[in-house]
C-alpha cells in the first residue's frame, strides 16, 4: 500500500517560492511504472493537476502553471518536490500529492495523501 504525505510552511507571502515536500512510503518512486504529481483545490474551485514527474525521472506540467512550475524528486529519500514560484493570492489551495499508474493512456490517481493547506498572504 503507497502512503503518501505533503510537508512544508502553510503560509507564503506573494512573490516568494512555495515549496512541498511529499515522502512517499510502501513502494519506490523509481518502480512500478507511476507517476508522482502534485494536485491542488482552491476555495470552492475543482481539482487543478499542477503536474507530475514519473517513475524514469521525466516532468509534465499544466500549461497554466508551467512557466512557475518545477517537479523533482530525492530518490534517496523517497521524496518528490513542488516548486510555485512568484504566488499570488490565488496559488491559495489545498495542495494534495498522489501517484498512480498509467491506464488506458490516462493516469489513475490511485493514492492520495491527506492533503494541506497553503495560503499565499503578507
Amino acid at each position: 500500500q503507497v502512503q503518501l504525505q505533503e510537508s512544508g510552511p502553510g503560509l507564503v507571502k506573494p512573490s516568494q517560492t512555495l515549496s512541498l515536500t511529499c515522502t512517499v512510503s510502501g513502494d519506490s518512486i523509481t518502480t512500478n511504472y507511476y507517476y508522482w504529481s502534485w494536485i491542488r483545490q482552491p476555495p470552492g474551485k475543482e481539482l487543478e493537476l499542477i503536474g507530475y514527474i514519473s517513475y524514469s525521472g521525466s516532468t509534465y506540467y499544466s500549461p497554466s502553471l508551467r512557466s512557475r512550475t518545477s517537479i523533482s524528486r530525492i530518490t534517496s529519500e523517497n521524496q518528490f518536490i513542488l516548486q510555485l514560484t512568484s504566488v499570488t493570492r490565488e496559488d491559495t489551495a489545498v495542495y494534495y500529492c498522489a501517484a498512480g499508474p498509467e491506464v488506458l493512456s490516462s493516469i489513475s490517481w490511485r493514492y492520495w495523501g491527506q492533503g494541506t493547506q497553503v495560503t499565499v498572504s503578507s
